[in-house]
């Protein structure tokens, strides 16, 4: 722990965190407020399903190229601009009665707007901490992000069922709102300028490492939100069991990122550490009582934050700092698929097989991620040695012949 104290006392680095978490947390709540929001109009996880999706591909298309963008126009503009727009969008949805195909397209200009806080903060930490500290930063940042994506839906589950789904998609709109401004305003966004990228927009999608980063994240998190659906479906909307389940498993997940922080990451870390998640996701389907369900996914938890850890440190010692963001991006939009992906096909499957179908989607979408992770071993650099800042932007240098 004295590691990451010392980090946190780095100037900037405990500010900028905490600043874009709260701006990021949104990104574990929506998904799940919009699940409960549509279904508790229409009566209906199918209608619910279809909103996410619409969300889903605006964020598709939104993250790599508003990351792009922050190279061409700076990134508090572009910052600014997409959580403004985001949040009127946002609200829309929760204050206004509308039909399901509206509700469609304005959760698809939400995601088309969602601000790329994470590719932003993911290519300024190699600029706040020097080349030993960054792993380790890493780690404490990918549990702090097991937070979003665990602790997210324990907080908008426990307002939506015991205060009113209206409530707990606003709420997600003021984090939205005073992270982003805080983020905003933190210093080291005009310390830091991403040097426009000499490729074409795309290309850094085509390194393995970048590709193998977005589908273990899309499957990795779209488990996660096919659990959360589930556990909701499990427990109904009004008491608080789910929220505690989900409480218990995100603490879970920020123990395993704490705890493996320091350990080396060599070729398999990624596969043994999906395998656990999938193990625990696996288990948990057998019985879908409560304390069952606490332990197996305190275990599938332990994995969590660590494996996401893998994909940050590997994408980021694989490309030139140029293309930090937009790698980012790509990485940051396949996890936002897959939880509202995951939340809507666990949607259909519980309205035609029962909370247990959410378990089946999860725990496929988990062994994929681990199957993904093993062929894609040969792509996941050895890091046992080495530090995981990016590659360095260099040019010719022009030389006047005497």
């Amino acid at each position: 722990m004295s590691s990451y104290v010392s980090l946190l006392r780095t100037p900037g680095v405990g500010r900028i965190m905490s600043a874009q978490l709260l701006a990021r947390f949104p990104s574990g709540m929506l998904s799940l407020g919009f699940l409960l929001h549509i279904e508790r109009t229409t009566g209906s996880y199918g209608a619910a399903g279809l909103v996410l999706a619409a969300l889903s591909i605006g964020q598709a298309v939104s993250g790599p190229l508003t990351s792009r963008l922050m190279g061409v126009l700076g990134m508090r503009p572009v910052i600014i601009v997409t959580t403004a727009a985001c949040s009127i969008a946002i609200t829309e949805i929760a204050l206004v009665e509308q039909s399901v195909p509206v509700s469609m397209v304005v959760a698809l200009l939400a995601g088309l707007t969602y601000p790329p806080v994470q590719p932003a903060v993911r290519t300024i930490y190699p600029k706040m901490v020097n080349s030993r500290q960054l792993t380790p930063l890493f780690s404490l940042d990918a549990s702090a992000q097991e937070l979003i994506w665990v602790g997210g839906p324990v907080i908008v589950t426990f307002v939506s069922t015991q205060i009113g789904t209206v409530w707990g998609i606003m709420l997600s709109v003021a984090l939205l709102l005073g992270g982003g401004i805080w983020f905003i305003l933190s210093p080291e966004l005009g310390r830091v300028r991403i040097p426009r990228s000499k490729r074409r927009f795309g290309v850094v999608l085509t390194k393995p490492t970048v590709l193998l980063g977005t589908i273990v994240g899309f499957l990795l998190v779209g488990a996660c939100a096919a659990i959360e659906a589930g556990v909701v479906s499990v427990f109904g909307d009004h008491g608080p069991e789910a929220g505690i389940i989900l409480a218990i498993w995100s603490i879970g997940s920020l123990v395993g990122g704490l705890a493996f922080g320091h350990t080396p990451i060599g070729p398999w870390a990624l596969t043994r550490r999906l395998l656990l998640v999938t193990v625990g996701v696996a288990l948990a389907a057998v019985m879908l009582d409560f304390w069952w369900l606490a332990i197996t996914l305190v275990i599938s938890g332990l994995g969590l934050a660590p494996a996401l850890a893998v994909i940050f440190a590997m994408t980021s010692s694989s490309v030139k700092f140029s293309d930090t963001a937009e790698a980012y991006g790509w990485i940051g939009t396949g996890q936002l698929i897959g939880a509202a992906m995951g939340s809507a096909v666990a949607g259909f499957l519980i309205d035609g097989q029962g909370s247990v179908g959410a378990f089946w989607i999860a725990i496929a979408m988990a062994a994929l991620g681990v199957v993904a992770a093993f062929i894609g071993r040969r792509w996941t650099p050895d890091l046992r040695g080495r530090d995981a800042s990016p590659i360095p932007d260099t040019e010719p240098i022009p030389v006047q012949p005497s």
